[in-house]
């Protein structure tokens, strides 16, 4: 077994544990009614997006996600939150050096002996959810289960649903497919790009994602025989009716979001291995970018 399948395995464990020790972070997360940025780079950005849709549309206050390359300097927030599964990433330790005595940051990483540590104003350090992959994954759900935890919107069904997805069967079809398009709606655009990452980290796949209601206006036209169409969450009227004229397989979003999630980390692990690939150690790829000064 590879590193990132007993990992992704681990799932569940790590949310219920993430979710029962909200409490003890709640001085250094977001407090309702904070004007709030949530920062990252790749998979931790996608994260961040799912994030700051959840917490603006429950109320808790209005909520940004950018790149940590891409912060815009001239906003102002009342605070920033990190996600950094290595705690080394060059862009988030620039930003946060940048912003530090001017706006509150907070650092969620996997690693205590890191210079994240030194670099954000207040820690949650996820340790227990840490990884031996390049190809993330329980780190960046936990990370997102406790920030969901935290706005009231984690239940144990979330974890029923990510057993449930560990143990079924992939859709009939799908490990053959050769190109993938994730959609989503809300919160679940952020999960949908992170699938359609995964699938070309570890597997080197054709993978697109789309808010569901803008692939129709272009996207639809890849769709095909031998293509898949997965939406994450319900489905907005008529599109499985439309992406099934196309010949493509539609693959309905019948769990949690995440849970789906979880599902397709399970079908780039399988993609990888039909096609003789390690999912560990995916091309190009490191554990964390550091660039050069």
């Amino acid at each position: 077994m590879t590193h990132v399948e007993d990992e992704l395995r681990d799932q569940p464990a790590c949310w219920t544990r993430a979710a029962a020790q909200v409490a003890d972070h709640a001085g250094v997360l977001p407090a309702p009614g904070e004007r709030v940025a949530l920062v990252g780079c790749g998979t931790s950005y996608f994260m961040g997006q799912a994030v700051a849709a959840l917490r603006e549309t429950s109320g808790a206050g209005e909520t940004d996600a950018f790149p940590a390359s891409e912060f815009p300097h001239g906003r102002r927030y009342d605070r920033v939150v990190a996600l950094t599964r290595s705690g080394t990433t060059t862009e988030v330790l620039d930003l946060l050096a940048r912003l530090r005595g001017h706006t509150r940051t907070t650092a969620i990483t996997a690693d205590p002996d890191t210079p994240v540590m030194a670099a954000a104003d207040d820690l949650v350090v996820l340790d227990h959810a840490d990884e031996r992959s390049v190809v993330q994954t329980r780190f960046a759900t936990t990370a997102l289960t406790l920030l969901r935890a935290h706005l009231g919107l984690h239940t144990d069904a979330v974890v029923a649903d990510a057993r449930t997805a560990l143990e079924t069967e992939l859709p009939e079809g799908l490990p053959g497919c050769g190109q993938f398009t994730f959609l989503g709606r809300g919160w679940t655009v952020g999960l949908a790009r992170e699938a359609a990452l995964k699938m070309r980290e570890a597997s080197l796949a054709w993978a697109e994602a789309y808010p569901a209601m803008e692939y129709r206006h272009g996207p639809i036209s890849v769709s095909t025989t031998g293509t898949a169409t997965w939406m994450f969450g319900e489905a907005p009227e008529g599109l499985a009716e439309q992406v099934g004229a196309t010949g493509a397989l539609w693959v309905p979003g019948r769990l949690d979001p995440l849970a789906e999630l979880v599902l397709a980390q399970r079908l780039a692990v399988a993609v990888a291995a039909a096609r003789g690939l390690d999912p560990d150690r995916p091309r190009h790829l490191t554990r964390s970018v550091i660039l050069a000064p």
